[in-house]
């Protein structure tokens, strides 16, 4: 097990594997166990992973209020790790690692970013019914409404990023829409969209093969591009993928 001493909490992860860094972070309401058939698939493909439990889940404590905290943790966990680091967020994970990128100096140390089943401006009403629909605890409210008051930003966020990205969707009960993925592809024009068949919203729950698989081939796409290409990193292309 790994720690990450923040001023208001301490974060428990852990690192398995060696070679380039693939951050995790899980969606809201998880625990970073839920990446452990995904981190076996990429461990064996040759990358080291990091995850950690976001604040107020699992073994990390610390309050769960608002979107800034958890990006604030996401900024300490990429400054501990070397740069070049690869971001996989899902849903609450996502938006956290979108809101640590505003840092020009954040981004500097990233050399992709996957967004797992979410965009940065959710709509809300369509949001907070999936999630009533889904049980979602009247605790978890402040930062459900935090999150969906951010969208303006993390749109503007988003906009401004110069490196590779790539949006991954459930094809079942997911609540992004092709409305929002063409939203993101407007923010975004070099970013890539694929799918998961057989996934909802938690594609590493439902389809943790397949999504580590989508990982590793978009990871290596990237590399072999940043070795072939020098300049504008917007150029660098995703997998070529269905919408």
């Amino acid at each position: 097990m790994i720690s990450l001493v923040r001023p208001d909490v301490v974060l428990r992860g852990e690192e398995t594997g060696a070679g380039p860094t693939v951050l995790l972070l899980h969606a809201g309401g998880e625990r970073r166990r839920v990446w452990q058939p995904v981190i076996k698939v990429l461990a064996g493909a040759g990358f080291r992973c990091v995850a950690f439990d976001q604040r107020g889940h699992g073994d990390s404590g610390g309050p769960l209020r608002t979107l800034a905290h958890c990006a604030a943790d996401v900024v300490a966990m990429l400054r501990a790790e070397p740069p070049g680091c690869v971001v996989v967020g899902a849903s609450l994970g996502g938006l956290a690692a979108i809101a640590a990128l505003a840092d020009p100096g954040v981004r500097a140390r990233v050399a992709g970013l996957v967004l797992v089943d979410v965009v940065p401006d959710p709509e809300p009403h369509g949001v907070r019914r999936f999630l009533a629909a889904a049980g979602l605890p009247e605790t978890h409210a402040e930062i459900v409404e935090d999150v969906l008051a951010q969208g303006p930003r993390l749109r503007q966020v988003t906009a401004e990023l110069d490196l590779p990205v790539l949006l991954v969707r459930g094809d079942r009960g997911s609540p992004v829409t092709d409305e929002d993925a063409e939203r993101l592809r407007r923010l975004v024009p070099h970013a890539a969209v694929t799918r998961v068949r057989g996934a909802g919203h938690l594609v590493a729950r439902d389809q943790p093969v397949a999504l580590a698989e989508v990982i590793a081939a978009v990871i290596t796409e990237w590399r072999a591009h940043e070795r072939d290409e020098s300049g504008d990193r917007r150029a660098v292309p995703g997998p070529a993928a269905g919408r």
